[in-house]
């Protein structure tokens, strides 16, 4: 007797699921065309058998279900496995795959917040995202700042804006840094600067009292930019290289930092078509919405192209993508940050800085730039730095040039 395939099991599991109709099989199918296991596929079906179990016993319709209730009605269920976690995540997914269908209930829309707090929050959101173009995680933070002034200055509620004062400044930034430990935020003043800078625009306040605030003390400043030199970020890299999938993608990832000076978040941004292979270039996705084409070196290229062709299984039009199916995008640069940790302790190296962080190569290669007496003008088009007041904090690095500028020391008799 030949043991049961994966279609005939679910097809089994289906006939004993009658309040779940043939709606699994069609789950199944969506499953497999995103690349999942037939193991992964296995728990899934699994875990509708039981919910369908639960359905047929306590007489619920499919009509009547929605995402809260078949999440309660698996954790009810006697089966041994029916608690975990994971199978929560597997019945809201199979609840958000049969909503489009019209089946099951629909999502319960989240109501607008019409309060006098709630319209300022949208109007400012909007007033960043429109006309200051910058991302969803800044635009995140700087109202999570302006909320806690606003907390701070009227409570729960909000009062007049048109009577906040530069007293009422200082005294929130007080309250932050007198706090055991101290706020260590440096973008705390640069948030309110953009909140008091809307309000004024808007003619909700009489004065611009962004002019009140004051700039943070970047005491990182003083010192030189922490990097590592070229032998050692070769090494580095080449820790990173494993003959597998993932070590692949982990190399072209990495070579993308170290030798264009990508920041992580671009490198996770880029999409397929940002690649033209015929003229060897590749458009970067800047910060600001900022669009760049940089030219692709070779070793890069064939990274990417061997990553590509070898590895990358995904419907998304994101270039990497996550091992596991779905194999969907990246949320965010941590991945490259984790990678270098890694590659740090299987070398060995000393990191140059505590936190290691995926910066330290965009450092790196702009300060073994300067080494190899490149102008600044140059390092800031590499690094597609949009003010140049960025750029200049590498040349303290450019020692000879230092020197040439350097005033004769006073000494008795005479300057020498």
């Amino acid at each position: 007797m030949q043991p049961p395939t994966l279609n005939n099991t679910c097809a089994r599991v289906v006939r004993i699921r009658d309040p779940l109709g043939a709606y699994p099989e069609q789950f199944q199918a969506h499953l497999e065309r995103q690349h999942y296991s037939p193991a992964t596929i296995a728990q899934y079906c699994q875990c509708l058998n039981v919910l369908g179990s639960q359905m047929r016993a306590l007489n619920v319709d499919l009509k009547d279900l929605d995402e809260d209730g078949a999440v309660a009605l698996i954790a009810g269920s006697k089966h041994p496995s029916s608690g975990r976690k994971h199978h929560a995540f597997i019945i809201r997914s199979f609840i958000t795959f049969l909503t489009p269908l019209g089946v099951v209930k629909p999502r319960v829309e989240a109501t607008p917040d019409d309060t006098v707090r709630g319209c300022l929050k949208r109007e400012y959101e909007d007033y960043l995202r429109r006309q200051r173009g910058l991302s969803e995680r800044t635009i995140f933070h700087s109202w999570r700042v302006a909320d806690r002034f606003l907390e701070f200055r009227f409570g729960t509620g909000i009062g007049e804006l048109s009577q906040l004062t530069s007293s009422d400044i200082v005294n929130f930034l007080q309250h932050l840094t007198r706090r055991t430990p101290p706020l260590r935020d440096k973008t705390l003043s640069s948030h309110l600067r953009n909140f008091f800078r809307y309000l004024f625009k808007a003619g909700k306040t009489t004065a611009n009292l962004a002019l009140s605030i004051p700039s943070v003390a970047q005491r990182y400043g003083t010192r030189l930019p922490r990097h590592l030199t070229t032998e050692h970020v070769d090494i580095l890299v080449k820790a990173v290289r494993t003959e597998t999938a993932r070590g692949r993608r982990n190399y072209a990832m990495v070579l993308l930092l170290a030798r264009l000076g990508l920041r992580a978040p671009e490198v996770i941004a880029m999409q397929i078509d940002d690649i033209d292979w015929r003229s060897g270039e590749v458009l970067v996705r800047g910060k600001g919405h900022r669009h760049d084409r940089v030219p692709l070196p070779p070793d890069v290229g064939e990274a990417l192209a061997d990553y590509i062709r070898l590895d990358r299984t995904t419907t998304s039009r994101a270039v990497f993508v996550t091992g596991r199916a779905p194999h969907h995008a990246f949320k965010d640069g941590q991945v490259l940050n984790n990678i270098l940790r890694d590659a740090f302790a299987r070398t060995g190296l000393t990191p140059p800085a505590p936190y290691v962080g995926s910066h330290i190569l965009r450092h790196s290669l702009a300060t073994n730039l300067v080494q190899r007496n490149a102008s600044l003008e140059e390092i800031s088009n590499m690094l597609r730095h949009r003010s140049r007041a960025s750029t200049m904090m590498y040349a303290k690095l450019d020692i000879e040039g230092l020197r040439s500028l350097a005033q004769p020391w006073p000494v008795a008799g005479g300057a020498q």
